[in-house]
This record gives C-alpha cells, sequence and structure tokens, in this order.
C-alpha cells in the first residue's frame, strides 16, 4: 500500500499511552517546528492566528516535554491536548493575527502559557455529555492542576500548570 514502504514488523504493545508516544519521540516534525519557530523554553515562540498553528505547538510541545525534558509520555499526552485547547481558543476568539506560546519548567511544575492581544477572558462553561463543541477549558480544568489568565496592559496570558514527579 502506498506509504507503508519501509515500515518494519509491528511494535510490541506495552500499553495504549506507551504505544502511541514511542514514534512521537523521533518525530521529526517537532524537531522541525522547533527549528524553525525556536524553543518556547528560552524565550515566547510567536505564531501565526491561523489553525494550523495549533499543530505547530503541539509539536513543539511534544519536543520539548519528551526529549527537552524527559517527562513521561501522560504527562506529554495531557499537555499536548492542553496546549491545543489554548491555542485553539486565541485562534478562534481573540482576532489576534499572531499569539505567543511559552513552557516553563521549575522544581516539581510545568508550565504552559499562551499570549494574546485581546483582554477578553475565557469563560469556562458548563459541559453536557452530548455537546460537541465548548469542552476545551472543561479539559484544561480537569487534566491540569492550575489554570488561569493574568490581564496585561495590551492582551492576556492563558496558562495552565502541571504537577511533575522531579528526580
Amino acid at each position: 500500500m502506498a506509504g507503508l514502504e519501509d515500515t518494519g514488523p509491528p511494535r510490541q504493545r506495552t500499553g495504549a499511552t506507551a504505544a502511541r508516544w514511542v514514534p512521537a519521540v523521533e518525530d521529526e516534525q517537532a524537531l522541525k517546528a522547533l527549528e524553525l519557530y525556536g524553543n518556547p523554553t528560552e524565550g515566547e515562540v510567536r505564531l501565526p492566528s491561523r489553525p494550523e498553528s495549533a499543530g505547530i505547538a503541539r509539536r513543539l510541545t511534544q519536543c520539548v516535554v519528551l526529549r527537552q525534558w524527559a517527562l513521561p509520555a501522560p504527562t506529554c499526552e495531557h499537555a499536548i491536548l492542553l496546549v491545543s485547547e489554548l491555542v485553539g481558543n486565541a485562534v478562534r476568539h481573540t482576532g489576534a493575527r499572531v499569539f505567543g506560546l511559552r513552557m516553563v519548567r521549575r522544581r516539581g511544575w510545568i508550565r504552559v502559557e499562551v499570549r494574546d492581544p485581546s483582554r477578553g477572558l475565557p469563560c469556562l462553561m458548563p459541559v453536557q455529555e452530548m455537546d460537541t463543541s465548548g469542552r476545551g477549558l472543561f479539559l484544561v480544568d480537569t487534566l491540569s492542576d492550575r489554570w488561569g489568565v493574568d490581564l496585561l496592559p495590551r492582551g492576556k496570558t492563558t496558562w495552565f500548570e502541571m504537577r511533575t514527579a522531579d528526580r
């Protein structure tokens, strides 16, 4: 079949998360995103306010959390989902041309920030079982240990923090 050349035998599955994330460690697209846009741990990375920027933010998060910080795959999976939600909100609701992404690690914590020029505050809405949209901040609230919004003179920073088991 097309696109399956050079694929070796199937990997032994040790768990759903491990099987899903082991290939991501070697993801060349993640490394390419880091090279093109910069490292969000070294300063704010500015991304265009377009839907495809959520994918770029996910790749940057993957590269930082798995490769640079060497955190467990479940932590990476949650961080990727949550950054995607924050970026999606920035793209969808702020009218911005660009937004910023930054990641910080402190002992026992990681923090991911998305900055945009809008001062409109995100709103955590009640979620019903059959809702097809509006679940983003519910996910952020559920999967992160803390989250919030810091108003700036021109815009805001929406952030989440997750605890990590530092060695």
